[in-house]
């Protein structure tokens, strides 16, 4: 016979009322930090450059539909920003990072499964250029997406979740001080038609000011 289940107490007895979530994000909201810029997505104006620069076998190896042309990526940006529940980001650099000039596209990044009734959401659909791996790049877009979410949005949890193959990604996750839920088992298929499990974290708002003072802490050294 299996052990009784250990009830998970409630961390919140005394709740109270969480404010109503707001959503959508209004068009062309821009979120400004010091090394990159973040604009919600126009999938006609920003296909071609977000192509070429992740057009790379790297930067898609744990994300299933990766497109051969910048058409093709173009109506993929055009379905996910389609979508009640996604909100697609550029992210630009607003200095020189590494080859990259100031204004160049740097990446993409989204807000998806967004439940208002619940004031939660998930950060995903994250890929960068591979010369910005591992800069500031993550890290402040990271800080820019939380900031917006929780103290203009209202959201009181962000989820987050990657490839149990994806190791890197994985520490990426909790090097922003995200909390490891636990692993969703066999829960979708991969390109190669293989099912994945995916690690999930999340950030709550009791969690947001620890998780913003270390990301800024980290903003301010000399390398990340």
């Amino acid at each position: 016979m299996s052990e009784r289940f250990q009830v998970v107490p409630d961390p919140r007895p005394e709740d109270e009322v969480w404010p109503e979530m707001v959503w959508p994000v209004p068009e062309a909201t821009v979120l400004t930090g010091k090394r990159v810029e973040l604009a919600t997505v126009d999938p006609e104006h920003d296909a071609e450059e977000l192509f070429r620069a992740l057009d790379h076998d790297r930067v898609w190896a744990h994300i299933p539909g990766r497109p051969d042309a910048p058409e093709q990526l173009a109506e993929l940006l055009r379905q996910r920003d389609s979508l009640a529940d996604w909100q697609l980001w550029t992210v630009r650099s607003q200095e020189a990072i590494g080859p990259n000039p100031p204004g160049a596209i740097l990446g993409l990044t989204a807000y998806l499964d967004v439940r208002p009734r619940d004031a939660a959401l998930e950060i995903g659909f994250t890929v960068y250029t591979p010369s910005v791996w591992g800069t500031t790049v993550n890290p402040e877009t990271k800080l820019l997406l939380l900031e917006y979410a929780f103290e203009s949005l209202n959201v009181g949890r962000i989820q987050l979740k990657t490839d149990v193959r994806n190791h890197r990604s994985q520490q990426a996750i909790a090097r922003l001080g995200a909390k490891y839920e636990g692993t969703l088992r066999r829960q979708f298929r991969r390109a190669d038609g293989t099912i994945r499990d995916s690690v999930l974290f999340s950030i709550t708002t009791e969690d947001w000011p620890k998780v913003r003072a270390g990301l800024t802490t980290r903003l301010t050294q000399p390398t990340s």
